[in-house]
């Protein structure tokens, strides 16, 4: 390999697929959508990629209102965090010894198991208002209100009344543990990104992302690695648009002080790449969740592999950032 050597000012980094690997849960909230929506779930997952979740959700699910937007972001941003928690969080213990503060106590329903998928189902506690509630659904939630109503006491003169109602619930609530525990969703940070991360000085470096603020942040405290001051998420009311336009570099450069030209970004996706090349940085694209003939199209400068192959010193003397690529 080999080295290829420039100088910048500064760096805007995307988040997910850059920094941080939260492809499983991610593909399995997007799937989750799919289902309700009957569409392919594999198609749906490919046309999101890279894109903000209220770009998404406005293609995917039109009849959403604009003012429940908002709201219907940060509900999808949980789901994520929730698939990515729930192998860790929810994998052990039973039914029979649920703790008080357990997702059976807290407001969780049952998620629903579709035929067939190793994914469950799930929402998180802000999320779990289902089209059609089931029992068990009603009575958990019914159970976490601090004042019983009567509707509880027939919720549970119900049940002692249809065992077959009692099973039912016992055996989702396990089918959900199984899946919990069989399928590790956990965010991960990629290789190389910690060392060059701590390569480059605060007040240098951006993260510019199509996640929304309930996703990003909790993607990247969840690996250690503490939001910049200057982190532009895909709610941030200043942006007219989001990746594969250029507004979130731009924006994340303003901020910094610097112009985007004299910049770099580092991105994995086809959109996001093309948002880079377009605001005028030099790109580096990393091959963390695209093959390469999936990205040499799309106008990097330089494509790694990862991080690994990128080293960052400061300059003193030049008060710049000094790259250096093993290509």
């Amino acid at each position: 390999m080999s080295p290829s050597s420039f100088y910048a000012d500064a760096v805007l980094f995307d988040m997910d697929g850059t920094l941080t690997d939260s492809i499983a849960a991610v593909e399995a909230a997007w799937g989750k959508v799919a289902q309700d929506i009957g569409q392919d779930p594999a198609y749906v997952i490919a046309a999101t990629h890279g894109k903000r979740a209220i770009d998404n959700l406005a293609a995917f699910k039109p009849s959403i209102k604009a003012h429940e937007m908002d709201s219907e972001v940060n509900d999808f941003e949980e789901t994520i965090l929730y698939y990515a928690d729930a192998y860790n969080t929810h994998g052990p213990g039973s039914f029979a010894n649920t703790p008080v503060d357990s997702p059976l106590g807290s407001g969780y329903s049952t998620p629903a198991l579709s035929a067939g998928s190793s994914a469950p189902s799930s929402r998180a506690p802000s999320m779990v208002q289902s089209r059609r509630p089931s029992f068990a659904s009603r009575l958990f939630n019914m159970l976490s209100m601090t004042a019983p109503p009567p509707e509880l006491e027939e919720a549970i003169a119900e049940e002692d009344e249809d065992e077959g109602e009692r099973a039912l619930r016992r055996h989702a609530f396990e089918a959900w543990q199984l899946e919990a525990q069989s399928v590790d969703r956990s965010v991960r940070i990629l290789p190389g990104v910690k060392r060059v991360m701590d390569s480059i000085p605060a007040g240098r470096y951006a993260v510019a992302t199509s996640g929304a603020k309930t996703y990003a942040h909790g993607c990247m405290t969840r690996v250690g690695i503490t939001p910049p001051s200057v982190t532009i998420t895909a709610d941030d009311k200043r942006l007219k648009a989001g990746k594969p336009a250029p507004d979130p570099f731009l924006l994340a450069a303003k901020c910094l002080g610097f112009p985007a030209e004299r910049c770099v970004v580092f991105e994995d996706s086809p959109s996001g790449i093309r948002a880079g090349v377009a605001s005028g940085a030099t790109v580096i694209a990393v091959c963390t969740s695209h093959e390469r003939a999936k990205i040499e199209g799309c106008g990097a400068h330089y494509i790694v592999r990862d991080m690994e192959q990128v080293r960052v010193e400061w300059d003193e003397e030049g008060g710049r950032l000094k790259f250096e690529l093993d290509l």
